[in-house]
This record gives C-alpha cells, sequence and structure tokens, in this order.
C-alpha cells in the first residue's frame, strides 16, 4: 500500500509555477511541490521563491524581512485575497466554494471582487450546507479541480467533519493512491470581540489526528499570501486556519511573486535564553511579552510555528538546543491541543537538551464567554507570559 500512504508526512514545500510574468503558465507544469534545494530565498525569472524545505534547511533560518524592503502596503485579508486571485488567473482549475463567496465577496470580503472577474461557476455561492459544499469540493479536487472552500466561521465546519476526516484525508489511501485531493479549507476562526461560544472555535484540536490533512496558520499578511498560494498548489488537503482579529493587520509585502513553505516555521526574534513557540494571534502576545522581558533582561526567543502539522522539528529542535528551556503559548484548548502534541514531539525528539519542564499556556477549557472581561480571562495575556518565562530560568 506504499503508494496508497496518506501523504501528509511528505507534505511539500511548494514551487512556483514556471512561465513568465503576465503569462498563464500550464496547470500541470509546476504541480510537483517537493523542494530539493536549500536556502532560503531565490530569485527566480523576477519572481521571489521560497524555496527551503524541511530537510535542506539551513541551520540559521532566513528572515522574511530581506524579502520585504520594497513592496506595497497591505491589510491581511487583501492578501489572501492576491494570493487567491494570482493562483486563479495562472490556473484555471481553481474556484472557490462557499457562503456568499460570490458577489457578496465574503464574510470577510476576502473573495471580493472575484466572481464579477472569473464568474459564478468558478466563484460559487452555496446554500447554508457546510457537509454537502465541502463534499462538492472534495469530489471536484478528486476530478482535477483545485477548489478552495471557505468556512464563513471555522465552527459551522463542524458540520462538515465528516466530509473532511473520512474523504478529505483519507480517500488517497483509501482509493490506492488513484485520487488525489488537492482542496484548500479555509476561513476566520479564533477568540474574536464578544463573539459567544459558537463563534469563537479553535478546530485545531479536531483537526490535527486526521490521517492524510496538513495544517497551517498565518499570523501576517507577507505569510497569509505565501502560504494561500502553497496551499493551493499542495497535491494534499490542506487546512489554511485565518484568525478573525488579525484581518486587518497591515503591512508591506513583494511585488514579486513568492511563495511560503508549507511546512516551515518563522523565526521572529532570535534570543538565547528561552524558546517561545506561538501561532496566529499569541504570536503578538508574545512580542509584547517580549518588550517587557528584554527590560528585565531576558532574552527570548519567539518562533511562530505556522505549520500546525507536520512540526517543522529542524526549527524548533535548533532552537531548544541553544536556549535550553521551552514555552508554548497558544489559543487553542488544554486539553488535546496544538501545544500538547508538540509538547510531545519536543519530549519525544529533544528531551537531553532540556534544562527545565516545558512550560504550555493555553485558553481555558471552558465555551468562550461572551462578557469582554471573562472573553479576554480564558485566553493567555502577555502578564501570564512574562511570568512563565522568569519562572523557566529561575
Amino acid at each position: 500500500m506504499a503508494a496508497a500512504s496518506s501523504l501528509h508526512v511528505a507534505a511539500p514545500a511548494a514551487t512556483p509555477r514556471v512561465g513568465s510574468a503576465g503569462h498563464k503558465s500550464a496547470p500541470s507544469a509546476a504541480r510537483s511541490v517537493r523542494v530539493a534545494r536549500s536556502g532560503a530565498v531565490s530569485r527566480s525569472g523576477g519572481r521571489l521563491v521560497a524555496c527551503a524545505a524541511v530537510a535542506t534547511k539551513a541551520d540559521a533560518p532566513a528572515s522574511d524581512a530581506a524579502s520585504k524592503s520594497e513592496g506595497h502596503e497591505v491589510l491581511l485579508f487583501e492578501a489572501l485575497r492576491e494570493g487567491l486571485m494570482e493562483e486563479m488567473e495562472a490556473d484555471p482549475t481553481v474556484c472557490v466554494f462557499g457562503e456568499d463567496v460570490g458577489h457578496y465577496g465574503g464574510s470577510y470580503k476576502v473573495t471580493k471582487g472575484l466572481a464579477d472577474k472569473y464568474g459564478d461557476l468558478r466563484v460559487l455561492d452555496t446554500p447554508i450546507a457546510e457537509n454537502s459544499f465541502t463534499g462538492m469540493g472534495v469530489g471536484a479536487g478528486m476530478k482535477g479541480l483545485r477548489p478552495v472552500v471557505e468556512g464563513m466561521n471555522m465552527g459551522f465546519l463542524l458540520l462538515a467533519y465528516n466530509q473532511i476526516s473520512n474523504n478529505c484525508g483519507m480517500l488517497h489511501y483509501t482509493s490506492g493512491g488513484q485520487f488525489k485531493i488537492p482542496l484548500v479549507i479555509r476561513g476566520p476562526g479564533g477568540v474574536g470581540r464578544q463573539l459567544g461560544a459558537e463563534h469563537s472555535q479553535r478546530l485545531e484540536s479536531y483537526f490535527q489526528s486526521i490521517p492524510g490533512l496538513q495544517m497551517v496558520a498565518c499570523s501576517t499578511p507577507y505569510n497569509a499570501k505565501g502560504l494561500m498560494k502553497a496551499a493551493i498548489r499542495s497535491e494534499n488537503p490542506v487546512v489554511l486556519f485565518e484568525h478573525v482579529l488579525l484581518y486587518n493587520l497591515k503591512e508591506k509585502i513583494p511585488d514579486e511573486e513568492y511563495v511560503c513553505c508549507l511546512e516551515e516555521a518563522e523565526m521572529v526574534r532570535p534570543g538565547e535564553h528561552v524558546t517561545i513557540l506561538t501561532y496566529s494571534r499569541m504570536r503578538y502576545h508574545v512580542m509584547q511579552a517580549a518588550k517587557t522581558l528584554v527590560n528585565k533582561g531576558y532574552d527570548p526567543e519567539v518562533i511562530d510555528i505556522r505549520s500546525l502539522k507536520p512540526f517543522d522539528l529542524h526549527t524548533i529542535g535548533n532552537s531548544i538546543k541553544k536556549t535550553h528551556r521551552v514555552l508554548i503559548v497558544e489559543e487553542c484548548m488544554r486539553t488535546g491541543g496544538i501545544g500538547a502534541s508538540l509538547r510531545s514531539a519536543i519530549i519525544d525528539n529533544f528531551w537531553d537538551y532540556l534544562d527545565a519542564p516545558i512550560m504550555c499556556l493555553s485558553s481555558q477549557d471552558v465555551p468562550t464567554p461572551y462578557a469582554a472581561t471573562l472573553e479576554d480571562a480564558t485566553v493567555v495575556q502577555p502578564a501570564q507570559i512574562v511570568a512563565a518565562v522568569e519562572q523557566i530560568c529561575q
């Protein structure tokens, strides 16, 4: 059954299509997403390419900052739209399904203007029937399309869990390798501002155990666009987590085309005393805490893991070998969350390098309250991160 094995373990880093700017490349021309080159960034035909695969990364991860010296400012939701639009322009098999994704432009305007440009069949408004249109996306992927399924809110995709688990993640294996499911599932999630329990779901912990499924979380306009493009080009089903409070983040991104690696963590801040692993919105809580920690004489190393499945244990391991202390900060639930899986992976692989117990700060195991003060109390705050680092470094 080797040919039919689940692909998520060998899930690829994306490579850009071959072709000059302004011209469409053949949809199948560069669908191989395995990168065998080393180095963080290279230029090809005027395009910026993130080409470092996990297995070939250099010991010192390159910063994205060098690639942002020139470009244009966008909000995070606009960066997602740019990435989606570029892929739809280059590949006619890319299409979008979801509630209000058409002329309304999506609940957070990620698909605004796409229906006018590409038509109602490629940007398809669906009924309020998550299980049905997610299953339609799976079938479209089996037949050669590259669908992007938007959940109006990630919590609603629990209604499509059967399709995501039994079909999306497993059909490559159960078909004996006859079918690929190049499907992207994306949408807003996380704790917003008084959205209530059902609209404040974090589904990372629900989906992480599904074989064959790959998961990434964006946190900046730069990586939002790069991960969107990489997810669309991947031959594997990919869940792209977007945080509802990050859509209006503004950042300058390159004018040239670029693609982020689906399996690569981002070094946000190099340091020496403790490794802080985080992702999505908590990246900003961690960086706020880092300012306080520096003033207190600590030197934290901050890593945005980005790839929630599989973990980039190369970058994580190199950091642990340097700092010997680990703090995990997540918005996911503590019980069975991403932090629990990450802690287990670190213990399995880097136990001998640890000089202190791994600490994990997670959201409370309660439904998210509507009251703002109680809502804040369920989520990790910067002061808690400062206190945890002080305890680890004693």
